[in-house]
């Protein structure tokens, strides 16, 4: 039996093939993760130290890090292309520095919740980006493989 991601057949509510779907949901969910981890590393920052400028700068100093840091590296148009291990330590800094962040506010469930997601959802990513170019719907398919190897 398929995987439930593995069908190109359209289904019957969408006209869209079920594979494109799950694609589709798990970059949404992949979206989603990002602007979470911002939030919990905006929420970390503005709750550490004692001091009203070091909240502050926290605050606002960690999420733009993160920022910077992902729109370099790992961002889909990236303005640097590294091979595939250091994009994915970006976002295990980015993605893993919100669990952590979410940990550091005194929310370890949580933390461990959003962390088990990351992995799920980058996993994930790495299969649908590995599929044979013949199988695959997203975008990397109409443009095939990028120059740099990822």
């Amino acid at each position: 039996m398929p995987a439930p991601f593995a069908s190109s057949t359209p289904s019957a509510s969408s006209g869209m093939p079920t594979e494109r779907r799950w694609y589709a949901a798990n970059e949404l969910l992949a979206f989603l993760l990002e602007l979470a981890a911002l939030a919990c590393l905006c929420w970390w920052g503005s709750t550490t130290g004692d001091d009203v400028g070091l909240h502050i700068l926290l605050g606002a100093g960690t999420p733009l890090a993160a920022i910077v840091l992902w729109a370099l590296f790992a961002a889909p148009r990236a303005r640097l292309r590294p091979r595939l291990p250091f994009v994915l330590a970006v976002k295990a800094v980015v993605l893993g520095g919100g669990a952590a962040a979410l940990y550091g506010v005194g929310h370890p469930i949580a933390a461990a919740a959003m962390a088990v997601v990351v992995v799920a959802n980058t996993t994930a990513a790495e299969v649908f980006r590995h599929r044979p170019a013949g199988s695959y719907t997203g975008r990397a398919a109409a443009s095939g493989p990028p120059a740099s190897g990822l």
